[in-house]
């Protein structure tokens, strides 16, 4: 093994050590028992080294031999014979194998998943992000909602908060994905410039029927011309599901002066904007012209007093959200119908907007109490109005209910004094 690896690293010839009269036959200062690395080698025969030159012969460039890392081995591997080829020793490492398989399958499910993607919710599908898309030829929006479990009240059922804030989020979505929106909430990018917000006027919803928990339902808006400086936006909210129609509804909105607070006129580069996505088809609500009187402490019948807004009901433009409104009127309504029944349809007329420090009154009358149709088929017909501290109307509104099934109401149970 020393003659081997010194033969590898030194050009020196074997006979040198042989008839050399210094002691030990040292190469550059090492004894002829230590190698290149200072190790001491024991000696060994000459059978085993030509056993060791035939199994590993050194190879040669230009002539000369050189050695090979190979070459420095133990005795004990070069004495001892390599084991006998089998077909056990000749397979593969199989934990390998395993990991090469493994990583494989992993990469073509990770592949599969993005080819073949397909949404777990029923909220999702067709809308993967939830987001809406454009449909009917760039004309309408359409978006899925889930009533979660916090949008339902004590009917089971999705409350009338959460379907019209559902009607508020779709329209502020089509301006977005139309390209319209602008700095301002809902604003278009001319309307921006001139400090100019839409504003609601006139709502009317019909309630055909409440969904509940886990439904998957499905709204359409669009918008249309009203007069010559409003625009009238309807929505329709089906089940996902089967197609049913849950609940209509149909707007007027005019434009304000972000500033001055006054309404304004529509403008003709506004009206370039917007002009394109104007659909020529009747309210999906007929209009309500009937008169909505002003209600007043001797002709309500209940009146709630001391409302204020909150931080939380105040939108981007500093007032109060109209859906807010729906809330107050409904916080007069007397109990007993509250509990039997339940809205079928509302008219809002939206007349002064409310600000953070406003005080409200909430005034209710029932109309055709104890006579005619209504009374007769158990349907209730109400009256509202909210007002502030000084008296100024802000909203007035009538609402229709229905009986609950399986309810029904005596007017003998409503409180003759107002509450």
């Amino acid at each position: 093994m020393a003659a081997t690896a010194s033969t590898a690293f030194f050009s020196v010839s074997p006979a040198s050590d042989a008839s050399s009269g210094k002691p030990g036959g040292n190469v550059g200062g090492l004894p002829a028992s230590v190698d290149a690395r200072g190790i001491r080698s024991k000696s060994v025969s000459s059978k085993t080294l030509q056993v060791k030159a035939s199994a590993q012969a050194p190879t040669k460039v230009n002539g000369s031999r050189v050695g090979v890392m190979e070459g420095l081995k133990s005795d004990d591997q070069i004495s001892s014979s390599p084991p006998p080829r089998t077909f056990i020793n000749q397979l593969p490492d199989w934990s390998m194998l395993l990991a090469a398989i493994t990583t494989i399958f992993l990469a073509a499910e990770k592949q599969w998943t993005v080819v073949d993607w397909k949404p777990k919710r029923l909220d999702m599908l067709g809308d993967p992000f939830g987001l809406g898309r454009i449909v009917h030829d760039g004309l309408a929006f359409r978006q899925n909602f889930s009533i979660r479990s916090y949008e339902i009240g004590a009917d089971r059922t999705a409350s009338v908060e959460t379907l019209m804030n559902h009607l508020q989020d779709t329209a502020l979505n089509h301006v977005k994905q139309a390209g319209l929106l602008g700095d301002g909430f809902g604003s278009t990018p001319e309307m921006c410039k001139k400090n100019l917000i839409w504003v609601v006027t006139k709502m009317q919803v019909m309630f055909d029927r409440y969904p509940t928990w886990g439904d998957v339902v499905q709204v359409d808006t669009w918008v249309a011309a009203a007069g010559k400086n409003g625009m009238r936006r309807d929505w329709v909210l089906r089940d996902y599901n089967t197609g049913e129609i849950l609940t209509r509804a149909s707007s007027c909105w005019v434009m304000m002066n972000k500033e001055t607070r006054k309404l304004s006129k529509l403008p003709d580069e506004v009206r370039a904007e917007i002009g394109s996505f104007f659909v020529d088809a009747p309210p999906v609500v007929d209009e309500d012209s009937r008169k909505l009187p002003k209600l007043t402490d001797n002709s309500a019948d209940y009146i709630q007093t001391g409302l204020t807004p909150r931080w939380g009901d105040l939108d981007v433009n500093q007032h109060v959200n109209n859906v807010k409104y729906v809330d107050w009127i409904l916080e007069s309504a007397p109990q007993p119908i509250m509990e039997s029944h339940e809205l079928a349809s509302m008219t809002l007329e939206y007349r002064k907007e409310c600000n953070r420090d406003s005080v409200l009154d909430s005034l209710t009358s029932i109309l055709n109490k104890g006579q005619g149709d209504l009374a007769d088929h158990g349907h209730v017909e109400c009256q509202h109005s909210l007002r502030l501290n000084d008296g100024a109307e802000i909203m007035k509104g009538r609402t229709e209910w229905r009986p609950k099934r399986g309810h029904g109401v005596s007017f003998d149970q409503f409180p003759s004094e107002s509450a």
